[in-house]
């Protein structure tokens, strides 16, 4: 397994960064290797993979860069800089970093995540970061951008929500949720951050950034021994491409914001999950959870390391009832 050393002094300094560049890079891993896990997800594929598959068609060399870039088990790492974390860049200042990489250094990256030879086409090609944020530029402006407010909006709400877990539970509970199955906290300031056997590293003295993005996408990178990005999938994600219409009865009875949270558990969701959906802060959240728990409209579960609620046939009754 891969795994960094991490001391107290890189934890106090680290930082969660919105980066509209690692959000469009997540949007063409997903394109690129659709496995829509919910129907958010599936309805965003529907309407963007057609086009983008066209895309490619249109200039073989591009496909053949983005699949070399996209490797079965490391990206390559000129497609994948390290945000700065000094406050939020805009796309095309975070891109620019991708378009100025050195082309000599982009076909070594691309050996790295290929693990092999780099096609001939690609192998004496000077244009291949150029080439390579012309197909981000076309994600950003087609697939991410309309939606850009929305995709935000999730993100500062899982922000919030991890950053009250972290208050509540630690580090190690904080980071444990990050990626569960694949990020976990070892204990002696060691912290998993994939399954791999890659060599550890040492993130001692640097600063280490978070990074939420909203497709179902994860990876992490490092410039030097200065800056380590963990880029996580958020709670919620592409998972509700609308809100669901909280009926006026039922936003009488109980409140708008309780009704807002009630509605949604009809498949069962996490705190965190409900916090970035309803754009609602964690506690106000769990004192809604509290009283529909208390009034018995939902339930409570464990999954792995998430409580999930969902409701009861009540909870069902009442709000089919209202709709």
């Amino acid at each position: 397994m891969g795994w960094w050393q991490i001391d107290a002094d890189a934890l106090a300094k680290s930082r969660f960064v919105v980066s509209p560049l690692a959000e469009t890079i997540a949007a063409l891993k997903a394109l690129d290797h659709p496995a829509a896990g919910d129907p958010g997800e599936r309805l965003w594929l529907g309407a963007h993979l057609p086009r983008y598959r066209a895309r490619l068609a249109r200039d073989p060399v591009d496909a053949l860069l983005v699949r070399a870039a996209l490797g079965a088990t490391w990206n390559a790492d000129f497609l994948t800089p390290t945000p700065l974390g000094e406050g939020e860049q805009s796309f095309e200042e975070e891109l620019a970093v991708v378009r100025d990489a050195d082309p000599a250094a982009a076909v070594a990256d691309l050996a790295v995540s290929l693990g092999g030879p780099v096609p001939e086409p690609l192998r004496y090609a000077t244009d291949l970061p150029e080439r390579m944020a012309a197909v981000l530029t076309w994600v950003w402006q087609e697939t991410v951008l309309p939606t850009w407010p929305r995709r935000r909006r999730i993100m500062e709400a899982d922000v919030v929500a991890r950053t009250a877990r972290l208050s509540q539970g630690g580090w190690a509970a904080a980071l444990d949720e990050l990626c569960p199955g694949k990020m976990r906290w070892l204990g002696d300031g060691r912290l998993q951050v994939n399954a791999r056997a890659y060599p550890p590293r040492s993130v001692e003295g640097g600063l280490l950034l978070f990074v939420p993005v909203t497709p179902n996408r994860g990876w992490v990178s490092w410039e030097g021994s200065e800056r380590f990005a963990i880029v996580y999938p958020c709670s919620g994600t592409l998972a509700e491409p609308e809100a669901p219409k909280v009926p006026d009865a039922l936003g009488t009875l109980l409140g708008a914001a309780r009704a807002g949270v009630l509605v949604r558990l009809e498949s069962p969701k996490s705190t965190s999950q409900l916090v970035a959906l309803t754009g609602q802060g964690f506690g106000s959240v769990g004192r809604h959870l509290k009283v529909l728990l208390d009034a018995r409209l939902v339930r409570r579960r464990r999954s792995g390391r998430s409580v999930l609620y969902y409701w009861t046939d009540a909870g069902e009754a009442l709000v089919r009832a209202q709709a």
